[in-house]
């Protein structure tokens, strides 16, 4: 099995939302798991709505690239925003200090089973079976 999807959306949350299931229409062909295509669907709208309200700050004239690639038994997602990108630790997160900013990321990383940030671009692997 392999897929490849690579586009770039405005950054405007009304419009990621179609962008995004315009995606997974093409994964649900593929993808028979639906508990799989539930985590990319999290793992999609985390990521992106991320780009667009930290990376680069709503601005609609700014971009988020996504590339979701298939390829053997793993799928990648990788998100890349126009902003200056950040250094973030998983483990310094603290669910007890009730902050908002960081939760999707730690939430994307318990659903991968790979997940790296570099500056500006986000990716997420998942192992499919």
């Amino acid at each position: 099995m392999s897929f490849s999807f690579d586009e770039s959306v405005s950054s405007d949350l009304y419009v990621i939302k179609d962008f995004i299931q315009n995606v997974l229409e093409k994964l649900n062909v593929i993808i028979d798991d639906e508990s799989v295509l539930f985590d990319i669907k999290l793992i999609l709208n985390e990521l992106v709505a991320n780009g667009v309200i930290h990376g680069n700050e709503y601005d609609k004239k700014k971009k988020v690239n996504l590339s979701v690639k298939i390829v053997q038994k793993s799928i990648r997602i990788e998100v890349t925003d126009e902003g200056n990108g950040f250094e973030y630790d998983l483990a310094s997160y603290d669910s007890m200090d009730l902050k908002c900013s960081g939760r999707g990321l730690v939430i994307v990383s318990g659903l991968s089973d790979e997940f790296y940030i570099k500056k500006n671009k986000v990716v997420a692997v998942k192992y499919l079976s």
